[in-house]
């Protein structure tokens, strides 16, 4: 089941960052990740809802808050890296480095894939380079470059902290630290445009983006929590890694940007990885 809820999850966060990203050239950053988080805050309370159940562990509310901390301070640092820098280089830095931090610290508690599991991990991790890749564009300065390298490894380093830290939380605690989680990110992004003294403003062609955006990030999130407890972490953060490959088909699908070989490669390398980790 990891490999199917991680999968899934991967699906959905690349279907957010591909309606996040295109509200955001629409709209204020800040004011795009404030709504969509908001809107992830409201769907995970009716999804409570309808599940029912009891009340978590305050450290499950806590694992949940440092993990929308986390992963609210990677969105941030993402979304101002693809704005001020290199896209090439942001976006494939903070998708591996996403995926090897949980590796690590799985491998730290003791996490031990089988081969096959370890051979697919070995090739979904060039895979996330690949299909992150844009190719070169106009020439940049050394600065710029390691400007962005430093945007994409903190963001990777965030998005990493979330996946360590919502696959913390205990199996009966539900959907709870996702709650906890968006009054983090939400409480961090208000203050944010509090202190940078923005306006929350969406424009209307902007507004289904971005509540798409917050839906499919919440629906992310909660797929990968189940992906977490239902296996290994070092398995599911690198299959969750994948999500540059749903971005890319859609952009194909609904923009007709040509896909280039190094990304077909990468859709290539994906799958049979994919394939590897499933394999009992």
């Amino acid at each position: 089941m990891v490999v199917l809820f991680a999968g899934l999850s991967a699906l959905a966060y690349g279907v957010a960052d591909f309606c996040g990203g295109f509200a955001s050239r629409r709209s204020p950053v800040l004011s795009v990740l404030f709504v969509s988080q908001a809107m992830g805050a409201l769907l995970v309370l009716i999804l409570i809802a309808a599940m029912g159940g009891g009340f978590p562990m305050p450290r499950d509310l806590a694992w949940g808050f440092l993990a929308g901390l986390t992963g609210s301070f990677g969105l941030f640092l993402l979304y101002r890296g693809i704005a001020r820098s290199i896209v090439a280089i942001v976006s494939p830095a903070s998708a591996v480095v996403g995926a090897v931090l949980p590796v690590v610290f799985g491998l730290a508690l003791g996490e031990r894939p089988p081969v096959p599991a370890v051979l697919g991990c070995a090739l979904c991790l060039p895979a996330i380079l690949l299909l992150s890749w844009e190719g070169r564009g106009e020439p940049h300065g050394q600065g710029a470059a390691r400007a962005a390298l430093g945007y994409g490894i903190l963001a990777g380093l965030s998005f990493g902290g979330f996946f360590i830290f919502i696959s913390r939380t205990g199996h009966g605690a539900g959907a709870w630290p996702l709650v906890a989680a968006r009054v983090a990110s939400l409480s961090a992004f208000g203050a944010a445009m509090l202190v940078s003294r923005q306006r929350l403003r969406i424009e209307p062609g902007a507004r289904v983006l971005t509540l798409a955006a917050g839906a499919t990030d919440m629906g992310a999130n909660f797929l990968f929590l189940l992906a977490a407890h239902a296996g290994m972490l070092s398995l599911a953060a690198v299959i969750a890694s994948l999500f540059p490959a749903p971005t890319v088909l859609l952009a194909r699908v609904f923009l007709r940007q040509r896909v280039p070989p190094v990304r077909m490669a990468g859709l290539a390398l994906a799958l049979a990885g994919v394939a590897l980790i499933s394999l009992k």
